[in-house]
């Protein structure tokens, strides 16, 4: 369980670059009382993202909420990737991108000069469109994040308890020793959570993790999501308005100006955005009318 801030390594006191001073109390994973957390998790505030003259989204501010499901919709283009990769400092390994604005994880800016953003990828993770095992065992797919951010102790159980928290240990705990390549491609996805998990993280985003899985698969998925987001705050790319309305509890719709860069139109419940949106382009495109 991440409780506090990991310590900083001597290294990383001496090093500007290597520091992330955030205290954060989360949910027991072992289901203990929650304990008081301040929300929401992540803030925007009057984000913009550039990949070199192109601005792909403007101007957006919204709040995530803690250990809920944020679905993030609207049209092929309209910047729902770059939104989410710009959560966890993903776009950064773009070449020419960049961010104005400000991204705030429990009041810390992540951008700030101080702030390492390998450290923000291990504390907000990522599940990506299609299965991307890696091509080793699925013991040492989960146990690989672990061993590399130096983790000790139990790694038997550590990658138990990961895929267990991914609903995969049953399907799996008799060939660990097997390839991760060699599973179904719902299974890869459910590896992909966790490997996820493994490293403790507090936010996991989610780039359309179904678009490339069966029905049955994506629902396995769903379900997982939302026994996830227990001790999880979790935001979700997708262009299946079904999956948007049945797994999650919030919503935020974007689409595109005339300069084809992405703004946030409204942000709600799920069930008021679906239902009774308070924008005439949200209603078109939950709708159907348009996108």
């Amino acid at each position: 369980m991440m409780t506090t801030a990991t310590p900083p390594s001597p290294a990383a006191e001496t090093s500007p670059k290597r520091h992330m001073d955030i205290r954060i109390e989360t949910r027991s994973r072992t289901g203990d009382e929650p304990a008081t957390r301040p929300a929401p998790v992540i803030q925007m505030e009057d984000v913009s993202c550039w990949y070199g003259d192109f601005r792909a989204i403007r101007d957006i501010s919204l709040d995530i909420r803690t250990n809920a499901i944020t679905a993030l919709i609207g049209p092929s283009g309209c910047g729902k990737s770059t939104l989410l990769r710009a959560i966890n400092r993903m776009n950064d390994l773009v070449p020419g991108a960049r961010l104005t604005g400000k991204v705030l994880y429990h009041g810390e800016d992540l951008y700030g000069p101080r702030v390492d953003a390998v450290e923000v990828r291990r504390r907000i993770g990522m599940v990506f469109q299609k299965p991307n095992p890696f091509p080793k065992s699925i013991y040492d797919n989960v146990a690989f994040g672990p061993r590399v951010n130096g983790v000790r102790g139990d790694m038997d159980e550590l990658v138990e308890s990961s895929l267990r928290r991914a609903a995969l240990w049953d399907e799996v705990k008799d060939k660990l020793k097997q390839s991760g390549m060699a599973l179904s491609g719902g299974q890869q996805q459910r590896l992909c959570i966790a490997r996820a998990i493994a490293v403790e993280p507090d936010v996991i985003l989610m780039d359309e993790p179904c678009s490339a899985l069966d029905p049955r698969a994506t629902l396995q998925i769903e379900e997982l999501m939302i026994e996830l987001k227990e001790n999880y705050t979790i935001i979700i790319v997708t262009h299946n308005m079904q999956q948007a309305a049945r797994a999650s509890e919030e919503t935020v719709f974007l689409t595109m100006g005339e300069e084809r860069a992405g703004f946030m139109v409204e942000k709600g419940p799920t069930s008021e955005i679906f239902t009774n949106p308070k924008n005439q382009l949200t209603e078109d495109y939950v709708s159907g009318r348009f996108g």
